[in-house]
């Protein structure tokens, strides 16, 4: 790497031979304006236009007008970011991006969070001469998915989607289709959403910079039903919802808000709130036993069950590897039967009342509510799924602001106690973490000395470890993945017969559920808080009292009164499912690789 001298709007920088003149302006504290670019995920296809500055070689009488996402720092440059011309230019680009986007913001889920607004501001946007209203009628939308909306109308093609979804998940699902004025967003060989090879892990929604991917909001639906006097309301909120919700309302990232959830959710209407850490501790209790008794029977490796996304794409992409899934549904699914079967016989409550709400930082849980195993007799075991940004756009309209809330605590004497490992779940390496303090137990009969288990601790992709259970079972292999590319990698692995691994924990989005699909946006930045909420949820299971699932005391009671035991006919018919054969084909025609190598403007 070398060091020259430049200007940028006539004063002097040091530019570096490994930059392009928007990192080295950023570097400097000039804001260029972007639409397509997003540096952490190093997408920078220059297809918005936004950025553009001027730019004068050393010695030359003649300026350029030049993207500046693709454009490299060479010395003696005169970079000129606010001219005129520049910003002539940049305004008639935004016009241009309006032409065919629909003009309707005010519906639009990222109204008043978008980054097309921002720059239409920026750049002192004061008219749009080529808006076409037939055009944009002419964009799709694809609401087929019970999860995820792929709105073209309001598309910018700037491709971080297809980027997320091919380079950083390793799922390939999105492309560019049609050319010219038609190009737009589209799933492989031409699919719907809900068919396609997406697995609605929503890695796409945090990355795009308007309205055109986002959940299927369904708030309406949920204050419907606190509003109905006939309806009793279960809300349930997982524990990642708690660590990644606060800076929303201006407190820090990372902040636990546990009881100001509690307290907002009861103001709303909510009847009765549970702590979906209560299913967390009960999945330890039924995934544990099951994989004891796979490792007794040389049943190996198993795979965690509890992350949509990734149960997702094991129908997919890898059916062949489902018999290898533990059978345990996920926390969120066993809180949603018990709050439908167990806790009105408890509570003495009509079950066809009960409705069950759960706030989620996860789109594919709007999709695994809607599976056909977890519907039973046309009722299923939770109803409504709200992410996290749904949440939040629920408690501004309703006028509550977290921050000026007293907290509440949990209450119910039934499901809404939980230790801190049901806390941990809620990030990568926890779910494994929670399970071997529990099966050392069982093994044993007495707890594991340490707690806190740092190997299984990190932040790599994919991370390996070797934990002693003691007694009959000894040491086990077990395998950490968070983020879809390095699960492709380990269960490639697997297939090959090269793995040499016990248990495998999966968590579909990068970092876990702390940085799910439907947890709160970042402009300009791709999951910049993951390790504050991460720090946060380590901290809340440091200072539990109880701190491994089987020393639950309502979990205790649960299987004492009505389940029998872990693994019990009862609990398997309860807590336990199944999985399908769902394999999506993906191949690519000469064309869409020579299409894909264009999109990328890169050269090989």
């Amino acid at each position: 790497m070398t060091y020259f001298e430049a200007t940028i709007n006539g004063a002097p920088i040091t530019g570096r031979s490994d930059e392009t003149i928007l990192t080295c302006a950023r570097r400097y504290g000039v804001y260029i304006p972007t639409l397509c670019e997003l540096a952490d995920i190093d997408h920078a296809p220059g297809t918005c236009r936004v950025c553009l500055v001027e730019i004068r070689t050393d010695g030359s009488a003649k300026t350029h007008l030049v993207t500046a996402c693709t454009t490299p720092m060479q010395a003696g440059l005169e970079i000129r970011t606010r001219t005129p011309e520049v910003r002539e230019k940049q305004r008639l680009q935004v016009e241009l991006l309006l032409a065919d986007h629909d003009q309707d913001c005010a519906t639009c889920i990222r109204h008043g969070r978008c980054d097309l607004q921002d720059v239409a501001q920026f750049v002192g946007l004061r008219q749009n001469r080529f808006f076409d209203p037939a055009r944009v009628a002419t964009r799709p939308i694809d609401d087929s998915s019970p999860a995820l909306i792929r709105n073209m109308k309001r598309c910018i093609r700037c491709q971080r989607c297809i980027a997320m979804c091919r380079d950083g998940q390793g799922v390939d699902a999105l492309i560019q289709v049609g050319t010219g004025l038609d190009t737009a967003v589209g799933l492989r060989h031409g699919l719907t959403q809900k068919n396609s090879a997406c697995v609605t892990c929503g890695q796409c929604v945090l990355v795009c910079p308007t309205g055109a991917l986002g959940e299927r909001d369904e708030t309406d639906r949920a204050l419907d039903m606190m509003y109905d006097p006939e309806l009793v309301t279960v809300v349930q909120f997982a524990p990642a919802v708690r660590v990644g919700f606060g800076e929303e309302f201006g407190l820090p990232p990372g902040t636990n808000v546990e009881g100001q959830i509690i307290t907002a959710l009861r103001r709303l209407g909510a009847d009765i709130v549970l702590d979906t850490n209560f299913g967390a501790d009960l999945v330890i209790m039924e995934e544990g036993t099951e994989l004891l008794h796979r490792l007794a029977h040389r049943k190996r490796p198993t795979f965690s069950s509890c992350c949509p996304a990734w149960i997702n794409f094991a129908e997919r992409h890898y059916p062949d590897i489902l018999p290898l899934l533990s059978s345990t549904k996920s926390p969120q699914q066993c809180v949603g039967t018990l709050a439908k079967t167990y806790l009105p016989e408890r509570m003495g409550i009509d079950p066809k009342r009960i409705r069950v709400i759960s706030i989620m930082p996860c789109t594919a849980k709007k999709d695994e509510i809607a599976r056909r195993q977890l519907i039973h007799d046309g009722v299923p075991e939770v109803d409504v799924v709200l992410t996290t940004r749904e949440f939040a756009r629920l408690l501004r309209r309703e006028g509550i602001d977290l921050k000026t809330l007293e907290p509440s605590a949990f209450d119910n004497p039934y499901m809404s106690e939980y230790t801190g490992a049901g806390a941990i779940f809620g990030t990568t390496g926890g779910v494994m973490e929670a399970a071997v303090r529990t099966m050392y137990y069982i093994v044993n009969g007495r707890e594991l000395e340490t707690v806190e288990l740092q190997q299984l601790r990190g932040f790599e992709g994919v991370r390996t470890a070797t934990v002693d259970l003691g007694g009959a079972v000894g040491e086990v292999k077990v395998a950490m993945c968070h983020g879809l590319k390095p699960t492709r990698q380990i269960v490639e692995t697997v297939r090959a017969g090269t793995a040499d691994f016990d248990f495998i924990e999966v968590m579909a989005c990068p970092g876990g559920c702390v940085d799910g699909g439907g947890s709160l946006r970042s402009k300009k930045q791709y999951l910049p808080h993951a390790l504050k909420r991460r720090e946060t949820l380590f901290g809340i299971d440091h200072k539990r009292a109880v701190r491994q699932s089987h020393n639950n005391r309502q979990v205790q009671a649960l299987y004492r009164d009505f389940l029998g035991g872990p693994n019990s006919e009862k609990a398997h018919d309860l807590l336990h499912t199944w999985y399908t054969d769902r394999r999506i084909e993906m191949t690519q025609t000469v064309r869409e690789i020579w299409a894909d190598i264009k999109m990328t403007g890169k050269v090989y």
